[in-house]
Parts: C-alpha cells; structure tokens; sequence
C-alpha cells in the first residue's frame, strides 16, 4: 500500500523502514562477531556486568518471558551468556555476559557507533539530537500506550 500524493507519508512507516534496513546492513557484520542484532537489547542490558534476571531482561527488551527463554536459550548454547544461582534466591537463576562476550562488546560497539555515523551523514549535529530528542518522545508514548495496553482508546479522543 502506498501513501497518497497529496498525504504526507507515515512518520512510523518511515521509523520502521529505517530500524529494518538498518538492522539487515549490520547484522551480518555483527555475526563475524559472533552476535546478532536480535541480541542486542539482552547485551546492552548486561554490558556493565550486573547480573539479571530473565524478567528484567525481559521487561528492559519489551519482549514476552517466552521469547526471553528462547533467545537466552540460544545466546548460552552460543557461548554468550551464562546462568548463575541467584545469591537472594538459590531457586532463581540470573545471567551474565561469559567473560568471551564482554571481551568482544567493545569491537560491536565500535561497528554500532561507525554505521550509526554513517547513517546519520549529512545531518547537522543539532539535526541528530533532534531526531533523537524526537525518537525518545516517541518512544515514551509508546511505552506509555503499551502500559496502558487493555484501555480501550476513542478513536479521534483522548481515550
């Protein structure tokens, strides 16, 4: 479906267009790394070295706890993370970056930071902060709506 002529095009269609492009041009350079872009928010989220749990890591990513699993399934069986007894609760397991992961966190930081640049070429830096200014007011709403998931909206009203 295209945008009609005389309509300005969708703001989130473009968002969405530019996180999938994005996401294709860098995720290959990341699995030489041995990561992928799915993986991200689970890495970033434990790049300090702080230990989470599955449902932190879970509410930080805005995944369900099923798609947690999986992924965490994965990243471990990769070699990424590891599962540890959780000192307050021996029946709790919290995760951590394996030592090889944070080794390799700041070579992916690195590709992250150069493609964002070139992602960004020919923006002005007060252009930047105001697409970024704007991505987080975004972001906020969508959080927001997603709290507040199960509220019927009126369409045209405040809800």
């Amino acid at each position: 479906m295209t945008d009609h002529p005389t309509h300005p095009p969708n703001p989130l269609k473009l968002v969405g267009r530019a996180s999938r492009v994005f996401i294709r041009l860098v995720d290959g350079e990341m699995r030489e790394l041995g990561f992928a872009m799915g993986q991200l928010p689970v890495l970033v989220s434990l790049k300090g070295g702080k230990a989470l749990s599955q449902a932190e890591l879970a509410r930080l990513a805005h995944v369900e706890q099923p798609s947690m699993a999986q992924l965490l399934n994965r990243m471990e069986r990769d070699g990424l993370v590891e599962r540890v007894a959780d000192p307050d609760d021996k029946r709790s397991r919290l995760i951590s970056l394996t030592p090889a992961a944070a080794r390799k966190m700041p070579k992916a930081k690195a590709l992250l930071d150069a493609r964002t640049v070139e992602a960004l070429d020919g923006f002005s830096a007060a252009e930047a902060e105001q697409l970024t200014a704007l991505l987080q007011r975004l972001n906020a709403n969508l959080d927001r709506m997603e709290e507040g998931e199960g509220e019927p909206v009126e369409p045209g009203g405040a809800g």
